[in-house]
Formats: structure tokens, sequence, C-alpha cells
């Protein structure tokens, strides 16, 4: 293979990896609320992996580039696997900041008789987004004649709202108040999201140890152990 196509190749990778995230930075108006992980992107990753290899496998040639290429296909898809644009993460981490606030709207919605699917709009109605598309899509479903237990099955299943529909589902299949279900599970929502602020603020005590400690240890060398250096070496040179 000439060298022009060991540049295709590479820029073929290039190319393969760029289009992988970028396939889920469209508006979230335009593409359906996934209540699951999503492999469409598989097929860009499976080529941008494959070209990877054939790369690796030509620049480096002889028997360690063949060792060498399913080596840096598989680091390629993964690494490729884990790339999630800003915007997603910004959703993702905006529907797991709202959900103890709408479990507890859902609490209170059934408190006073509503039942799940009624409190379900309620609670989609007066959210924000991206949470109310994500109730919204449910709603409709809903509304369609979609089978409940079905319903919160599958919302059992998505990456954030998973406690919400996983509590409904199990309270619906057992026959047990779904309204002490919800209070529950915004006892527990707080519960975690507090201990997992506590952890956030442990690591960051931990992380600024090591800043502050090349800060100081220049400070320490220069003030603490310069001049006993200094000092030991004027004394030995002395007559």
């Amino acid at each position: 293979m000439s060298t022009s196509d060991v540049g295709l190749v590479l820029c073929a990778a290039v190319a393969a990896g760029c289009l992988v995230p970028a396939r889920a930075r469209l508006p979230s108006a335009t593409r359906p609320a996934p209540l699951g992980p999503v492999s469409r992107d598989r097929p860009l990753r499976l080529l941008a992996a494959i070209a990877v290899c054939v790369a690796t496998a030509v620049l480096v040639g002889h028997v360690a580039g063949l060792l060498l290429a399913p080596v840096a296909g598989a680091a390629s898809w993964r690494w490729m696997g884990s790339l999630q644009p800003r915007t997603e993460r910004r959703r993702r981490d905006a529907l797991t900041r709202e959900l103890p606030l709408v479990v507890d709207l859902m609490a209170a919605c059934l408190a006073v008789g509503a039942s799940p699917e009624a409190a379900l709009g309620r609670v989609a109605s007066a959210a924000r987004a991206p949470m109310r598309e994500e109730l919204s899509a449910l709603v409709t479903r809903l509304r369609l004649g979609a089978d409940p237990a079905t319903v919160w099955e599958e919302l059992g299943r998505h990456a954030q709202l998973g406690p919400l529909g996983r509590s409904l589902a199990r309270a619906v299949r057992t026959g047990a108040s779904v309204a002490d279900a919800m209070t529950r599970l915004a006892d527990d929502l707080r519960r975690t999201d507090r201990t997992e602020m506590e952890g956030r603020a442990r690591a960051v005590a931990v992380k600024a140890a090591a800043p502050l400690g090349l800060c100081l240890l220049p400070a320490f060398v220069l003030v603490g152990v310069v001049p006993l250096l200094a000092g030991a070496v004027a004394r030995f040179l002395a007559p």
C-alpha cells in the first residue's frame, strides 16, 4: 500500500470517529427521546475501528503490525464509544438533577387521588426541558393506549429515569401503594444525591492537594533546604 493509501485510511478513520459524536449533536426536538442505549452509531464505530486496524498494520508492518492492529482497533472502538457530546452530557445531568423534584410532584399528585397516568401528565406539563420531553413522550404513549405496566418497565431501563420506572412497575406488579412508593423513592434520591455531593466535596479536597504540594515544594526547597546546604558548603570550604 502506498503512502497516499495510508493517508486515505487515516483520513477515513478520523472522519468516521468524528461522525460518531456528531450524530448525537442533533437537537433533541429532531430525535426521539431514547428509553435505553442507542446503538445507531455502531456501524460508524466499526468502520473507524477497521480503518485503524489497517492503518496500524500498514504503518508498523511485519509481525508487530499484525499483532498491534487488533489492539489498536479495540482501543479505538472503546474510545469512540466513550465519546459523548457536551449537549448530551448537559441533558443527562439535567434529567438526573430534576428527577427528585419530579418524584416529589408525582407523590403529591398521587396523594390527592390522581392515577399514575394522570399524575405523570400533570408533572410533564409543569416540568422543564429536557424532562418535559421525556415525560411527554410517555404521556403520549399512555394516551394512545399503551399498557401502563409495559411503559413503566421500559422506563425502568432509562439511564436517568430508571428509578422512577422501576418503582412504578414494582408498585403496579405487587399491588402496593404507588404514592408510598414515590415517597420512599424521593427520600432515597435525596439521600443518594447528598452522598454524591459529599463525595464530590471530598474529591475536590483530594485533587487540590497535588497542586498545592507542587506550589509549596519549591518554596520549601528555597527557604528550608537551600540555606542549610549553603551553610554546610560554606563551613566545609572555610579555612
